[in-house]
């Protein structure tokens, strides 16, 4: 390259980026499947789709595009968190896939709806909980022996892991509810206004426990965080988070309707900035980190040239989604 570049960095800030935009943006969708259960009514949850119908199928565009550039950038890390999370993978997989073939046939059938209802329910809080689990494994580490997986098919069940899928179940309900709150309009919205006044404090919950699970049983993590350089500017983080919450809980008794999802999207992004403190520079394990974990210069090049072709058409075709799509959706608008 000639010019000083820290490729892996840059390769990793990407892939973060595309991680974050694909849990928020693909987060709200499956919380409106979490919701499903809770509103019985065919009209409430036709609409509740119809908010979906526009933009559901583009997301997964960055999940694709996070997982090329990991294989391609840190081909280490990618063969070493797929072993570790192999099954929970495959789980969120199928639940995307349940999720996904409901939701296409859902307007088509009539006696039998109550199965894609319950498809699109199962399948929303498969892939939730599954995404948790990978992350927990991403927080607890993994075993690894000269960066190769060591442990077992299971050590991704533990009981971290799980509460963090449990906690992410939490953070894309309150997710989908902020979007139905701006989305839609009537007994709907009032009804989420009530969800949102009770998921906000679980999510608060969610946040503060796994966080403190976390810099108790990481030693690595806990020397990080309350190190007497750090500690100033790490309590930052827990008065935003307070303050987000604060003013979800202000914006839904002043009945809001943009305000819940935009202080929702900073709790995301402010829980996501946490997992990247505790974690950085480790990609998967203390063993697999930012600089030993990369794949041969020519290909971080080449990896690089490439996202940086392909990742603008996917910002933009994602903004011009949303923009064209802007508003609230009816009753009448029974899209197929």
């Amino acid at each position: 390259m000639g010019i000083g570049l820290d490729l892996p960095t840059l390769l990793i800030a990407v892939i973060a980026f595309g991680i974050f935009v694909y849990g928020t943006l693909n987060g709200f969708e499956l919380g409106v499947g979490l919701l499903f259960p809770f509103f019985r009514g065919d009209c409430d949850r036709q609409l509740m789709m119809n908010t979906l119908a526009p933009i559901w199928g583009g997301n997964e565009t960055w999940l694709v595009l996070c997982g090329a550039a990991l294989f391609a950038a840190f081909p280490v890390a990618y063969a070493t968190l797929l072993p570790a999370g192999y099954l929970p993978l495959v789980l969120m997989l199928c639940g995307l896939i349940f999720r996904g073939v409901a939701f296409k046939l859902r307007a088509k059938f009539n006696r039998t709806r109550f199965l894609c209802d319950a498809a699109f329910c199962g399948g929303s809080a498969l892939a939730t909980l599954a995404q948790g689990m990978v992350l927990g494994i991403l927080l607890q580490g993994t075993p690894a022996i000269e960066q190769h997986y060591a442990g077992d098919d299971w050590d991704w069940l533990s009981p971290f892991s799980l509460f963090c899928g449990i906690g992410l179940l939490v953070a894309y309900a309150a997710l989908g509810c902020a979007w139905l709150i701006m989305k839609t309009r009537g007994p709907l919205q009032q009804g989420m206004f009530i969800a949102m006044r009770l998921l906000t404090p679980a999510l608060l919950a969610m946040i503060g426990i796994v966080s403190l699970w976390t810099v108790i049983g990481q030693a690595e993590v806990r020397a990080r965080w309350l190190d007497p350089h750090n500690l100033p500017y790490f309590l930052l983080m827990p008065l935003l988070v307070l303050g987000c919450v604060i003013g979800i809980l202000r914006a839904v008794e002043r009945r809001r309707e943009c305000a819940p999802f935009l202080f929702a999207m900073s709790l995301m992004l402010l829980a996501y900035s946490g997992l990247i403190i505790s974690i950085f520079p480790n990609i998967v394990s203390p063993d697999v980190g930012l600089w030993n974990a990369p794949s041969a210069h020519c290909s971080q090049v080449l990896a690089l040239i490439k996202t940086a072709i392909i990742l603008p058409f996917v910002v933009a075709y994602t903004a011009l989604n949303y923009w064209v799509f802007l508003g609230k959706d009816r009753h009448d608008d029974r899209r197929r």
